[in-house]
Formats: structure tokens, C-alpha cells, sequence
């Protein structure tokens, strides 16, 4: 489209209005506590609303946005999501104040100019540049271009973050007179607290999970694959409007100990155990986060088995009920349940994650590890976390991964997963 705003023709719309525009096929009864039903039009609205609070506060005059997360979040567009994960090639500008503009893999802008928060398209200046070795012959056409726009829609602003990229990107900016600010945290910040619709889309991918997660218990049985589960893990996310699955931590038997084992040929056998991690990129790129461990028959559980899972269960169980918004993560970890030393070495990193469109703000580890991997920070209403547990000694024959997705509300945390426990695990011998 013509390069001046001034000049440029409004892109083509649906023949609907998409602002009288809500899911239809959601209710939400007065029993619920999380909502089930968004505007779809006020999500993407409001996000971009909270982008540019977040631009204004840190002085930013524009952004611009290469990590398909951050884009989804500002804008809600979305194309070919893993292969850009890989190829920051697709950009999406957005001025503090002025028209936000896509810029596309060639051919299919069609996709998102219906959106109502992208106001034009263009093609991208570096999306086949690598492939090709072109890189440092794009560099100045595309730095041009950014500088052209900042110049109408800035007001003299030069100040222009960047969440991930190329070096010489950010270089080939600063040759234009910008200046260029690392603006991941500064988004990864911003989308720590959620909005209503957003908990709404997180509520309906942890319904599509959890329909998923029993898909795969009721296969769990002797000679049964793990590629067969995880597959069949799968298929129930897609089919509940899901979107992919982030990582393949689903694991038998000796595979449990230690955690992170990924989905393989290996076939259960008769009183193993089954652990996995749903890690699950879901409905409208809402987060579904929970583990679950199972046991696999004939014949009852172990008591070294019903031990790990009774250890697992009451470390989430403590957890869950100790966090309340204000307190500071220190806090939280230094409250936290105390694994028994034996198996603290193989401690899963973190005790709370937290949860949005991927794992996401805050991080908190344990005390021992804290100042390692978190920073001070404080516990907010708003937050959706996910509470985490991994239950196994060094050498020993299998272990238990278990965890529960949380929205943090101002009396505590409550649970958005509601996928039960193992009973035959979790009961005592008599």
C-alpha cells in the first residue's frame, strides 16, 4: 500500500461488522467463578491499549514487534506461528500513537487486515534475506523505511524498541538516527496481569486440555507406546480448538526419573508408572499448563510409588495455599513446602511459573535457588500461575510430576484446572 498515511486507502474489510462481533458458541453460567465467554473484539483491543501504556510509560515512541507472541498479543494476528518462531522476519509496527502496520510474508497479508487493530500491510523487506544471503542488502531499505514512518508518526520521537531480532536490524536503525531499545521484558511485563478475556481463553484451553489429558488416561494400559499417548494427546487438543504443544515431556517407567524424558517408542508395561506435562498452546493461543502422573494396571500401585505421588500431591497442595497476592516471591519460596533432602537434588527448577500465552512472569524457584533464577518481584491479582512438583531421588527407579494452573485472585489462588488426582495413588494403604 502507499507508502504515506495520508494517502493510503482503508484496507478491505468482511462484509460484517466485526465489532458487533462475540463467541457464540460459549456460555457462562452464574455458577462460574472464570468466565468462559470474551468479546473477542475488547481482547484484541484492550491488549493493544496495554501495549501502548507500556510504550508510554517507558518512552518508547514506537515498537516494533518480530516475536509471534508479542504479535498475537498487540494485535491478535497470527501466521504460520512455528515457522515464524524460527524466522524473525515478520514485523508488525506499532507507533505510540498513529496506524499499526503489518509487515507480511508476501502473499498472505489477506489474513490479518480484517483486524480491526492492523491498519495496513506491507510486504516484509527481510523475509527471505537469510535464506538467500542478502541480509546486509536489506538492512538499509528496511532501517529507511521504520525511519520514514517514525519521522510522520513520531513527532521527532527516535525511541523504538525491538522485543527480538537480528543485531544488524537494531544496527541498521541506529544508522538511521533511532534509538533502539530491548522491549521483550518490557512486554513480557505488561502481560503478567490478565485481562478478564484473557482468563476467559485460558479457562476454554484448560477445558480442551483436560479433555485431552483423559483421552490419554483411558488408554494407559500394558504395551501401549508412549508416541501412541502423546499422539493421542494431541489429537484432543486440536479437537478442542487448540492450537499445538509446546514440548513432549510424556514418559513411562525408568523415564520418569529424572524429569524432562520426552515421547518415545517405549511401551508401558504392568504397574509403571506415566507422567506428563501438557504444556499446551491453546484455544485462541491461551496457555494450559498441568501434569498429572498415572498408574498403569494390572494390579495396585507400589507404596514407594503412592509415596512419590503423596509427596508430589502435598507439595502443590501447600503451595497452592500459602501464596496470596503481595507477598514477594522470597516469601512465597521461603514458605514453600520443604522437599525431603533425598530427593531435593532432582527438584523440579521452579515452584510457580507464570502462565498467559506461554509460560510467562513471574518465575519462582525455590529458596535455595532463588537468587539464581528470580528476581524480587511480588505476587499480583490478576496473575494465572501454574504450581509445580517433581518427586524422584537420583538413582531411583521412576518418579512424579504433577501440576495444577491457578488464577490469583485477592483472597488466594483459584484453581482453573479441575482434572482430578489419582485415587488409587493417592490413598493410603489400609
Amino acid at each position: 500500500m502507499d507508502d504515506h498515511p495520508n494517502l493510503r486507502e482503508a484496507p478491505d474489510r468482511l462484509e460484517i461488522d466485526i465489532r458487533q462481533r462475540k463467541v457464540a458458541n460459549r456460555t457462562t453460567s452464574a455458577a462460574d467463578t472464570v468466565p468462559r465467554d470474551y468479546d473477542e473484539v475488547s481482547l484484541r483491543t484492550r491488549r493493544l491499549a496495554r501495549t501502548r501504556e507500556m510504550m508510554r510509560a517507558n518512552g518508547l515512541d514506537a515498537v516494533l514487534l518480530f516475536d509471534p507472541y508479542n504479535q498475537r498479543y498487540a494485535t491478535g494476528s497470527r501466521n504460520m506461528f512455528g515457522y515464524f518462531l524460527r524466522n524473525s522476519t515478520r514485523y508488525i509496527y506499532v507507533p505510540l500513537e498513529g496506524d499499526v502496520i503489518l509487515f507480511e510474508y508476501p502473499g498472505s497479508a489477506h489474513i490479518s487486515t480484517w483486524l480491526e487493530t492492523i491498519q495496513y500491510a506491507r510486504e516484509s523487506k527481510v523475509v527471505f534475506a537469510s535464506v538467500n544471503g542478502r541480509d546486509r542488502e536489506v538492512l538499509k531499505p528496511f532501517a529507511q523505511e521504520i525511519a520514514a514512518l517514525m519521522r510522520t508518526d513520531c513527532g521527532g520521537g527516535r525511541r523504538v524498541g525491538m522485543d527480538r531480532c537480528s543485531h544488524t536490524l537494531a544496527l541498521a536503525l541506529e544508522a538511521e538516527g533511532l534509538e533502539v531499545e530491548d522491549c521483550l521484558q518490557m512486554m513480557l511485563h505488561t502481560r503478567r496481569i490478565k485481562l478478564p478475556e484473557e482468563i476467559a481463553c485460558l479457562a476454554l484451553s484448560m477445558s480442551a486440555v483436560e479433555t485431552a489429558v483423559w483421552n490419554v488416561e483411558k488408554k494407559v494400559e500394558a504395551g501401549v507406546s508412549e508416541n501412541e499417548l502423546f499422539a493421542e494427546m494431541y489429537h484432543g487438543v486440536l479437537m478442542g480448538g487448540g492450537e499445538f504443544i509446546e514440548t513432549r515431556l510424556l514418559s513411562s517407567g525408568p523415564k520418569t526419573n529424572p524429569w524432562f524424558n520426552e515421547a518415545g517408542e517405549r511401551r508401558l508395561r504392568p504397574g509403571e508408572l506415566l507422567a506428563l506435562d501438557t504444556d499446551t498452546i491453546g484455544v485462541n493461543g491461551y496457555y494450559a499448563d498441568i501434569s498429572r502422573t498415572f498408574h498403569c494396571g494390572p494390579g495396585r500401585p507400589s507404596g514407594y510409588q503412592k509415596s512419590l505421588y503423596k509427596m508430589a500431591w502435598e507439595q502443590i497442595q501447600h503451595n497452592a495455599a500459602i501464596a496470596k497476592p503481595g507477598m514477594t516471591f522470597r516469601e512465597i519460596a521461603e514458605a514453600a513446602w520443604q522437599i525431603p533432602e533425598r530427593f531435593y537434588d532432582l527438584r523440579y527448577p521452579s515452584i510457580i511459573h507464570g502462565v498467559g500465552m506461554h509460560g510467562e512472569k513471574p518465575i519462582i524457584a525455590h529458596a535455595g535457588d532463588l537468587d539464581r533464577y528470580t528476581g524480587e518481584g511480588v505476587l499480583e491479582e490478576g496473575m494465572v500461575v501454574s504450581v509445580e512438583s517433581y518427586i524422584g531421588e537420583p538413582g531411583g527407579p521412576e518418579g512424579v510430576k504433577l501440576e495444577d494452573q491457578f488464577v490469583v485472585r485477592a483472597d488466594g489462588l483459584q484453581p482453573m484446572s479441575h482434572y482430578p488426582f489419582d485415587e488409587d495413588l493417592l490413598t493410603r494403604e489400609v
